[in-house]
């Protein structure tokens, strides 16, 4: 059987092994290789096909003893298939996926000014991409050329931004390149970054009401013509959609937000049983980090002290993929709560009513009363919220499978 896989310098985050197991019937390893072993496993590793990804792309070119027309022309190999005779074909798919993603985004490129971001080896394979759909002009900017960021203000007419730098990349999450308020006349930012699923970049855009897009239907999609490269036949029609919907499902985190006591943690424990995504619970996070409960805090030290920590540890917890997270009642107080969970999250509002809430061991709760926290906090809930669900007296774990099911169906 073929042996595929990827080869890189630092593999620990990739989700190729998870989409070409969705793609094709073939073992997909993670080969973490340093500079002076790429040589000796490109021309003698024990694969058949293999994707390439940072730092080696450019690095792989000289072993090449074929080249499709387009790893020519950009200088870049992400896809090498070993032939019959021994030698090795070098391919470049990210051109391919850059393509599929901006047709998917239906931003329009054509004749608009468009920078790219970054100079490294994503950004041949974009602007490779952008010169074929007809951007133009189509400007590089990068820390020390002619157009950096310490000038950007000479392109304060800019169309469409292209992001191809890992700023704002997992785990380094938050800090964007570029203030896009600078950019006036954008129509659109495409950011090749796919986790976490809104960069801080991607936050802005959607702020200002700019189309935008991430990269996983780029990764996708290259993956999707790799695969075929690897099997040496095609795939079906809307395998990229399928394959994105499932991994966008597993990649974001599904946060519950909600009053106390509406049931949040049980209904946390239900999916992650349901789903074998990890639970994280923030006020039990905070009891890891501070030791002490939530209420002690606030007991001994007052609400403020206590929302400073919570929003630590929901920054550090709400960065990460995948997981179930319960919320303590009043994450919606501070408004920089939200963009911590929106990165990378579906935001679920858990609605009970008002009298079956209690207020035992809940210090606001008791100060404050149910009634008046309620009345407090119901419309940020709401704005926070991607999906309202029910639980007006049902089984937690039916409560779970709607919320299940609902998302599902959202991401159709």
């Amino acid at each position: 059987m073929a042996t595929c896989g990827l080869l890189g310098a630092k593999l620990t985050h990739s989700y190729s092994p998870q989409i070409h197991a969705l793609l094709g019937d073939y073992p997909y390893v993670l080969f973490e290789k340093s500079e002076d072993e790429v040589e000796d496993f490109v021309k003698n590793g024990p694969f058949t096909g293999i994707n390439v990804t940072i730092p080696y792309k450019k690095t792989v070119l000289p072993y090449m003893t074929e080249l499709s027309e387009t790893a020519r022309r950009t200088g870049s190999v992400n896809t090498i298939i070993r032939l019959k005779n021994g030698g090795l074909y070098g391919d470049n798919t990210d051109v391919y996926g850059f393509t599929e993603m901006v047709k998917k985004s239906g931003i329009d490129c054509k004749g608009k000014k468009t920078l790219v971001l970054g100079s490294g080896g994503a950004s041949v394979s974009v602007i490779d991409a952008l010169r074929t759909i007809g951007a133009d002009p189509i400007v590089t900017v990068s820390r020390t050329g002619e157009n950096n960021y310490a000038n950007l203000d000479r392109h304060k007419d800019a169309k469409v931004i292209v992001n191809t730098t890992p700023v704002g990349m997992y785990p380094d999450n938050g800090p964007s390149p570029v203030d896009l308020e600078m950019f006036p006349e954008c129509i659109g930012v495409l950011d090749l970054i796919y986790n976490p699923a809104r960069t801080g970049l991607l936050l802005q855009a959607e702020k200002l009401g700019i189309p935008f897009m991430n990269g996983l239907y780029m990764l996708v999609a290259q993956a999707v013509r790799s695969s075929e490269l690897f099997a040496g036949e095609k795939l079906g029609i809307g395998i990229t959609e399928k394959v994105v919907r499932e991994l966008d499902f597993s990649m974001k985190n599904i946060v519950l937000i909600g009053m106390p006591g509406s049931g949040k943690s049980l209904i946390a424990k239900k999916i992650s049983g349901f789903t074998g995504r990890t639970l994280a619970d923030t006020d039990e996070e905070i009891k890891k980090v501070t030791g002490r409960s939530p209420s002690d805090i606030i007991e001994e030290e007052g609400e403020e002290a206590f929302r400073k920590i919570e929003t630590a540890v929901l920054a550090d917890i709400c960065k990460k993929s995948g997981l179930v997270i319960s919320t303590g009642g009043g994450v919606v107080t501070r408004p920089e709560n939200y963009p911590l969970m929106h990165q990378n999250s579906n935001i679920v509002l858990i609605d009970r009513p008002l009298e079956m809430l209690s207020s035992r061991g809940r210090p606001l709760s008791k100060s404050k009363g149910v009634k008046a926290l309620y009345e407090e906090r119901w419309r940020l809930y709401e704005e926070f919220a991607d999906l309202k669900v029910k639980n007006s007296g049902f089984k937690a774990g039916a409560v779970a499978g709607y919320i299940l099911e609902k998302l599902k169906e959202a991401g159709k």
